[in-house]
Protein backbone atom coordinates (compact mmCIF):
# COMPACT_ATOMS: atom_id res chain seq x y z
CA UNK A 1 0.00 0.00 0.00
CA UNK A 2 1.31 3.31 -1.21
CA UNK A 3 1.12 6.33 1.09
CA UNK A 4 -0.74 9.25 -0.22
CA UNK A 5 2.33 11.91 -0.71
CA UNK A 6 2.61 15.55 1.02
CA UNK A 7 4.41 18.73 -0.06
CA UNK A 8 7.05 20.15 2.20
CA UNK A 9 4.62 23.33 2.67
CA UNK A 10 2.33 20.21 3.48
CA UNK A 11 4.49 19.18 6.05
CA UNK A 12 5.56 22.63 7.54
CA UNK A 13 2.08 22.86 8.53
CA UNK A 14 2.05 20.57 11.27
CA UNK A 15 4.26 21.86 14.36
CA UNK A 16 5.74 19.12 15.75
CA UNK A 17 7.63 20.41 19.19
CA UNK A 18 9.69 18.88 22.21
CA UNK A 19 8.24 19.18 25.40
CA UNK A 20 9.07 17.48 29.09
CA UNK A 21 6.33 15.32 30.82
CA UNK A 22 5.88 16.70 34.57
CA UNK A 23 3.01 15.23 35.52
CA UNK A 24 1.37 12.23 34.33
CA UNK A 25 -1.67 9.87 36.05
CA UNK A 26 -4.03 6.94 34.63
CA UNK A 27 -7.37 8.17 33.14
CA UNK A 28 -9.62 5.90 34.46
CA UNK A 29 -12.18 7.46 32.64
CA UNK A 30 -10.97 6.93 29.01
CA UNK A 31 -12.59 4.08 27.29
CA UNK A 32 -9.20 2.72 26.37
CA UNK A 33 -6.47 2.48 28.79
CA UNK A 34 -5.14 6.03 28.38
CA UNK A 35 -2.95 8.51 30.85
CA UNK A 36 -3.47 12.26 31.39
CA UNK A 37 -0.38 14.06 30.72
CA UNK A 38 1.48 17.31 31.24
CA UNK A 39 3.95 18.40 29.35
CA UNK A 40 6.00 21.71 29.37
CA UNK A 41 7.11 23.04 25.93
CA UNK A 42 8.76 26.09 27.51
CA UNK A 43 7.82 29.42 26.31
CA UNK A 44 4.92 27.56 24.57
CA UNK A 45 3.52 26.84 28.32
CA UNK A 46 1.92 23.66 29.91
CA UNK A 47 -0.37 21.33 27.27
CA UNK A 48 -2.55 18.40 28.13
CA UNK A 49 -2.33 15.11 26.33
CA UNK A 50 -4.50 12.08 26.50
CA UNK A 51 -2.03 8.90 25.80
CA UNK A 52 -2.94 5.24 25.53
CA UNK A 53 0.47 3.98 26.47
CA UNK A 54 0.13 2.17 29.58
CA UNK A 55 1.33 -1.29 28.39
CA UNK A 56 5.06 0.09 27.84
CA UNK A 57 4.89 2.79 30.09
CA UNK A 58 3.97 3.41 34.05
CA UNK A 59 3.36 7.35 35.16
CA UNK A 60 6.65 7.50 37.20
CA UNK A 61 8.59 6.52 33.84
CA UNK A 62 7.11 9.21 32.05
CA UNK A 63 8.19 12.35 34.36
CA UNK A 64 11.03 14.29 33.27
CA UNK A 65 10.81 12.19 29.77
CA UNK A 66 11.63 14.63 26.38
CA UNK A 67 8.42 13.46 24.06
CA UNK A 68 7.51 15.03 20.57
CA UNK A 69 4.30 15.99 19.92
CA UNK A 70 2.00 17.85 17.07
CA UNK A 71 1.36 21.22 19.10
CA UNK A 72 -1.68 22.80 15.99
CA UNK A 73 -4.14 20.53 16.39
CA UNK A 74 -7.54 21.79 17.22
CA UNK A 75 -8.41 20.44 20.97
CA UNK A 76 -10.27 17.01 21.53
CA UNK A 77 -12.12 16.19 24.32
CA UNK A 78 -11.79 12.64 25.52
CA UNK A 79 -13.79 12.03 28.53
CA UNK A 80 -13.87 14.81 30.72
CA UNK A 81 -10.49 16.07 29.63
CA UNK A 82 -9.27 18.42 27.14
CA UNK A 83 -6.17 16.70 24.84
CA UNK A 84 -4.33 20.17 23.38
CA UNK A 85 -2.05 17.68 22.12
CA UNK A 86 -0.98 14.73 20.23
CA UNK A 87 2.33 12.78 21.85
CA UNK A 88 3.92 10.86 18.67
CA UNK A 89 4.95 7.19 19.13
CA UNK A 90 5.96 4.50 16.65
CA UNK A 91 2.86 1.85 16.55
CA UNK A 92 4.46 -1.85 17.18
CA UNK A 93 2.86 -4.90 15.95
CA UNK A 94 1.05 -5.88 18.78
CA UNK A 95 -0.13 -2.22 18.28
CA UNK A 96 1.50 -0.87 21.84
CA UNK A 97 2.95 2.29 20.74
CA UNK A 98 6.57 3.85 21.70
CA UNK A 99 7.08 7.19 22.18
CA UNK A 100 9.87 9.20 20.39
CA UNK A 101 11.84 11.57 21.76
CA UNK A 102 15.39 13.47 21.11
CA UNK A 103 18.17 11.38 21.95
CA UNK A 104 19.87 13.70 23.85
CA UNK A 105 18.42 16.96 26.40
CA UNK A 106 17.34 20.36 24.28
CA UNK A 107 15.54 23.08 24.88
CA UNK A 108 12.04 23.01 25.50
CA UNK A 109 9.58 24.12 22.42
CA UNK A 110 12.02 23.32 20.25
CA UNK A 111 10.17 22.83 16.56
CA UNK A 112 10.99 19.83 14.63
CA UNK A 113 11.97 19.97 11.28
Amino acid sequence: MQAMQVTYADFEKIEMRVGKVIRAEPFPRARKPAYRLWIDFGALGIRKSSAQITKLYKPEDLIGRQVIAVTNFPPLQVADFMSEVLVLGVVLKDGEVSLIGPDREVPLGSRIL
